[in-house]
């Protein structure tokens, strides 16, 4: 473990640490796709009418929005990344010991946003290669940073509706 997690509540690190995975497997399956897929927009189908893999370079953001803006955007949404990763470190840091759903959605969040962080910055886009469609309509396409993002957030408005609102940690009962 390295050295500056030794102060870190454990919570904390396991936090971080699943943070890191994703951003990994992201940037791996990234590259993955890159050198396999090869060109962009030809389909690879693996369930027929329903799954397949097509590279694509979002220039823009969620479902290509701007990507055709003339290039400031890069920059732009790489800052809003940058910022709401260190909003999510923060957020993480007071939550990690006692809010174990909230911790949990937020490290998924902030892995996703750092995975396509990278991409923005060192490539200018943001590569997707997963592709769900059934006869012609097609749910743009993603990538696993994505699917940390959506997954994350689906488990903080689950905590939010459904969540005590209380920490989780043992907590005296209260007496009548």
């Amino acid at each position: 473990m390295p050295k500056f997690m030794d102060s870190l509540p454990s919570a904390m690190a396991v936090f971080l640490g699943l943070s890191a995975v994703i951003v990994g497997f992201d940037l791996w399956t990234k590259a993955y796709a890159v050198a396999a897929l090869q060109t962009e927009g030809v389909t690879y189908p693996v369930i027929a009418d329903f799954f397949s893999f097509t590279l694509r370079y979002n220039h823009g953001a969620a479902f290509s929005f701007l990507y055709d803006a003339g290039g400031w955007q890069r920059w732009f949404f790489a800052i809003i990344a940058a910022v709401m990763s260190v909003v999510l470190t923060v957020w993480l840091t007071r939550t990690a010991t006692t809010k174990r759903l909230e911790s949990l959605g937020l490290a998924l969040i902030l892995g996703g946003a750092l995975g396509n962080l990278y991409d923005r910055v060192t490539l200018g886009y943001v590569v997707d290669f997963i592709d769900f469609y059934y006869q012609q309509y097609h749910f743009p396409a993603f990538n696993i940073a994505d699917c940390g993002i959506t997954c994350g957030a689906a488990l903080l408005i689950w905590d939010a509706i459904f969540g005590s609102g209380k920490s989780e940690k043992s907590e005296e009962p209260e007496h009548a």
